[in-house]
């Protein structure tokens, strides 16, 4: 038995020897294994095989942002800042051993932030805050170019800015989505320059459309979104899937400081239209009657007997003004704007705004008891002046 057992372990020795240097020497004399797959759903029910290393992760969205990173710039602003003359300079002895002595000017860096290519000839659009009271700035390309920027116009009541830069070859413009388009839900990307660490790109959904009443702008349609946003990203784009502009970053709601996950964005087809009237004039034109509106509360709508809380309640008409010229007078609700109902003083605002200087359109009011329709010839709305 022992010597059967020796035979047996030195057959095995060898075999395995021979196997050895065979694998080593001659591996084509060896069959061949079948090579590993990967086998993905496709459309239809069908499969598909891919081999391991060459498959592209199914949840990527590097083709979006490949398409939009070149189209985002970094903002960086500096302002003059004034040092305040020292009382001792106007001491006559001071002045007779050392000179007169002047205000002097050191620069100090005012802000960062970040910015959208939106044509090939150098026009750049951003949020107004990141450049109010700049005396330089600077943009810096996705390629490390960096030029210094003109301001074109800005309208401070929606936050948006546009300035231009001259290169001597075209900039990569991004390209406008279909804001009809977007629901919530839909898987959106963050660009921008967060806290100046360089170009970020973040992920996440549409988690509401619409809103406003945020005391953030004067005139707000905000996209919400769970994308990571942060100080830097504001004036950064807001991408589909596609890598198309959906929205311009512009604030987030935050206790702390960072990210909670609730971002805000102005709608790319608001950012537009304000965008082209800036370009074209310098300036964006709203509608405005010269009334100071409040909400109807539910006491309010008591106290006035009010069958309702719908619409909104004058509380204050500017002399001379086209709505004081109508026959407005405070106490009045109004109830609809060229036949669309306000809802409330924010619904109201968007609407007069959205009309056109001298155009003649009909109000629906409520005084008392009884419902009067005037017509009011629509004014301009000055135009809001930003001190430093």
């Amino acid at each position: 038995m022992h010597r059967l057992w020796l035979i047996f372990a030195q057959t095995v020795t060898v075999a395995v020897a021979v196997l050895f240097v065979v694998s080593t020497l001659r591996p084509d004399w060896l069959p061949s294994r079948p090579s590993l797959a990967i086998v993905e759903q496709v459309p239809g029910g069908a499969s598909e095989e891919k081999a391991g290393p060459a498959s592209t992760p199914a949840a990527s969205f590097r083709d979006a942002a490949r398409a939009a990173l070149p189209s985002v710039v970094h903002i960086y602003t500096t302002q003059q800042v004034k040092t305040p003359r020292h009382p001792l300079f106007d001491d006559p002895i001071f002045r007779h051993f050392f000179g007169d002595r002047q205000e002097g000017a050191t620069q100090r860096n005012a802000g960062l932030g970040s910015g959208v290519i939106i044509s090939p000839d150098g026009y750049i659009l951003t949020n107004y805050h990141v450049i109010d009271a700049a005396d330089d700035i600077q943009v810096s390309l996705n390629d490390g170019r960096t030029y210094r920027a003109r301001s074109v116009g800005n309208d401070p009541e929606s936050d948006l800015a546009v300035l231009r830069i001259r290169t001597d070859k075209p900039l990569p413009a991004i390209t406008f989505g279909q804001i009809d388009a977007l629901g919530v839900g839909d898987v959106v990307l963050a660009i921008g320059n967060p806290f100046g660490v360089g170009q970020t790109v973040t992920m996440g959904i549409v988690s509401a459309l619409g809103r406003s009443h945020l005391g953030i702008n004067t005139f707000e349609n905000f996209i919400q979104t769970d994308a990571a946003i942060n100080p830097g990203n504001s004036g950064g784009a807001l991408v589909d899937v596609r890598g198309n502009l959906v929205g311009i970053n512009t604030a987030i709601y935050s206790r702390t400081g960072g990210n909670h996950g609730i971002g805000f964005a102005i709608p790319a087809s608001s950012a537009r239209s304000i965008m082209e009237q800036i370009v074209l004039s310098g300036a964006v034109t709203r509608g405005w009657i010269g009334v100071e509106a409040q909400e109807v509360t539910a006491e309010l709508a008591e106290s006035f007997g009010l069958p309702d809380t719908d619409g909104a309640l004058i509380a204050g008409v500017v002399r001379g003004s086209p709505a004081e010229l109508a026959g407005v007078r405070p106490g009045d609700v109004l109830l609809a704007v060229n036949g669309q109902a306000v809802k409330d003083p924010q619904v109201m605002l968007d609407l007069i705004a959205a009309l056109k200087p001298d155009e003649r359109v009909g109000f629906r009011l409520r005084r008392d008891k009884t419902i009067l329709e005037p017509v009011v010839k629509i004014g301009k709305r000055p135009i809001v002046r930003q001190g430093r």
